[in-house]
C-alpha cells in the first residue's frame, strides 16, 4: 500500500519558512510557502491585465478603424509571437536571475500598455506593442515554472504549485473577459488599459519584494551569444528522445481540444442555438478542466496522479467524436466539460517534466514549451477554421476528436516506451498496491 511518508524533493532547497509537511494531501502546504504567495498573487494580477487589455485592445481597434478584421487580428496576435519569443529569447530564463528577468518582463508590459493609452498612436503601433506583449510572454512564464523548482522543491509541492497557477489561468478567462466587460460598460478602452498598466506594476512589485534574489541557472557563453545559447537550448532539448516526447504530449493534446472553442459560434449556428447556449458551450471545457484539477490535486496522491497522466492523455479527446451525431446543447456541454476534465493529466506530466529536464537547462525548456502549446493551439485553431470551410462544423470537430486522440495514442506509446526503468517498476507496484487497498 502507498504511504504518504515525506518526500525530501517536496522541500524547498532555500525557502525562508518551512512549509507543512507534504504528507497532507490538497493545496494547503504550497500557500504555506511565503514566496509562493507573492508569485501567485502576482500572476493572478498579470493574467487579469493580460485579459482585459486584450479585450479593451480589441474594441479599441474597431472602434479606430471599423475591420472586423483588424479587431481579430489584435487576437491572434496574442498567439503568433510566442514561437518566436520562447525561441529566439529562451535562453534569457537560465542566463539571468529569476527575478530579474519576472520583473523586467512585467515592466516591459507596463510600458507597453502605457503607451497604448497614448493619444494619436497609430493602429500599427497598437498591433506592434501587443506582438511586443505576447513576445515577452513565453520567457516570463518559463522563468517563473523554472523558479517555482527553486521555492517549492522539485516533488510535489512544484506540482501542486503549478496546478494552481494552471487553474487561476483556466479562471481568468472567465473572470477577466466579465470583469473587461463591467470595465468597458463605465470606462473607454483607454481608461481600461490603463489599469491594466497598474496590474502589471503591482505584479512587478510583488516579486522583487516576495520573492528571493537568486543566481542564474548558467553563465552563459558570452555577451551578444543570447540568441545562439537559445537556439542551442531548445536544439538539446528536443534531440532528446524523452524529453522531446513530453513535450509532445503537453502540446499534442491542446491542439486537437481546440477545435470546438475555435468553432463554438459555427457550431451554436448548425444546431440552431441561442447567445445563451453559446456562452454555455464555451465555458464547458475550462469548467471540467478546473474541476478535474481541482480533484485530482486534492484527492489523489502523487502515485495516482502519475498512474493517470498516459490513460487520461489517450482518452481525453474521445469526449469530441460526439459532435459527429450533432448533440443539443446539453450533451455538448457534457462533452466538453469531459474532454476538459482529461486535461488533468498535465499534473503528473509536470513531476515527470522536471525529472527528465537538466536544471541547467530548465528555464530554456519551459520556455519552449509553453511557446509551443500556444503556437500549436493558434496553429489547431487555424486548421479548424480552414477545415470548416469545405466540411460541416460538426465533422470537423468530431474529426478533431478522432485524429487527435490516435496521434496522442501513438505518442503515449512513445513516451511509454522512454520511461526510465525505475518508474515502471514503481507504478506497477503502486497500482497493484492501490487495487489491493480498494479490495
Amino acid at each position: 500500500m502507498p504511504t504518504d511518508t515525506p518526500n525530501p524533493a517536496d522541500r524547498p532547497r532555500d525557502a525562508t519558512d518551512t512549509p507543512p509537511p507534504p504528507a497532507s494531501r490538497g493545496y494547503g502546504p504550497v500557500f504555506a510557502v511565503r514566496e509562493f504567495r507573492a508569485v501567485f498573487a502576482a500572476h493572478l494580477l498579470s493574467l487579469l491585465g493580460v485579459v482585459v487589455s486584450e479585450l479593451a485592445l480589441t474594441v479599441l481597434v474597431y472602434g479606430l478603424t471599423g475591420s472586423p478584421l483588424l479587431s481579430a487580428l489584435t487576437f491572434a496576435l496574442g498567439l503568433l509571437p510566442y514561437l518566436v519569443g520562447g525561441t529566439l529569447f529562451a535562453g534569457v530564463a537560465d542566463r539571468y536571475p529569476a527575478r530579474r528577468v519576472l520583473v523586467t518582463c512585467d515592466l516591459i508590459c507596463a510600458g507597453c500598455v502605457t503607451v497604448m493609452v497614448l493619444p494619436g498612436i497609430p493602429v500599427g503601433g497598437l498591433l506592434a506593442l501587443r506582438c511586443l506583449v505576447a513576445a515577452v510572454s513565453p520567457v516570463f512564464t518559463g522563468t517563473r515554472m523554472a523558479a517555482l523548482t527553486d521555492i517549492l522543491g522539485e516533488g510535489d509541492l512544484f506540482v501542486l504549485g503549478r496546478s494552481l497557477l494552471r487553474i487561476v489561468s483556466q479562471s481568468a478567462l472567465l473572470a477577466g473577459f466579465g470583469a473587461g466587460g463591467v470595465l468597458l460598460a463605465v470606462l473607454s478602452p483607454r481608461g481600461a488599459i490603463t489599469i491594466t498598466a497598474v496590474t502589471f506594476l503591482c505584479s512587478a512589485a510583488l516579486l522583487r519584494f516576495g520573492t528571493r534574489d537568486r543566481p542564474a541557472r548558467s553563465d552563459g557563453d558570452g555577451r551578444g551569444a543570447l540568441l545562439r545559447e537559445s537556439l542551442s537550448g531548445a536544439r538539446t532539448v528536443l534531440t532528446d528522445r524523452r524529453i522531446r516526447g513530453l513535450l509532445l504530449l503537453f502540446w499534442l493534446p491542446p491542439m486537437f481540444v481546440v477545435a470546438p472553442e475555435a468553432l463554438a459560434a459555427p457550431y451554436a449556428d448548425e444546431i440552431g442555438v441561442g447567445p445563451v447556449a453559446l456562452g454555455l458551450l464555451m465555458c464547458a471545457m475550462p469548467v471540467g478542466q478546473i474541476a478535474a484539477e481541482l480533484y485530482v490535486g486534492t484527492a489523489l496522491t502523487p502515485h495516482l496522479r502519475s498512474l493517470i497522466v498516459l490513460p487520461a492523455a489517450a482518452a481525453g479527446l474521445l469526449p469530441l467524436m460526439v459532435y459527429g451525431f450533432r448533440p443539443g446543447t446539453v450533451a455538448t456541454a457534457l462533452a466538453l466539460v469531459l474532454a476538459g476534465a482529461g486535461g488533468a493529466y498535465v499534473i503528473g506530466l509536470d513531476q515527470w517534466f522536471v525529472e527528465a529536464v537538466p536544471e541547467s537547462l530548465r528555464g530554456r525548456a519551459m520556455t519552449l514549451l509553453t511557446a509551443g502549446m500556444m503556437t500549436l493551439q493558434g496553429v489547431g485553431m487555424a486548421l479548424a477554421g480552414l477545415a470548416a470551410e469545405f466540411l460541416p462544423v460538426h465533422q470537423v470537430i468530431a474529426g478533431a476528436g478522432a485524429v487527435g486522440a490516435l496521434c496522442v495514442l501513438l505518442l503515449v506509446l512513445e513516451v511509454r516506451r522512454t520511461a526510465p526503468a525505475d518508474r515502471i517498476r514503481t507504478e506497477v507496484r503502486d497500482g497493484a498496491d492501490q487495487h489491493m487497498a480498494s479490495g
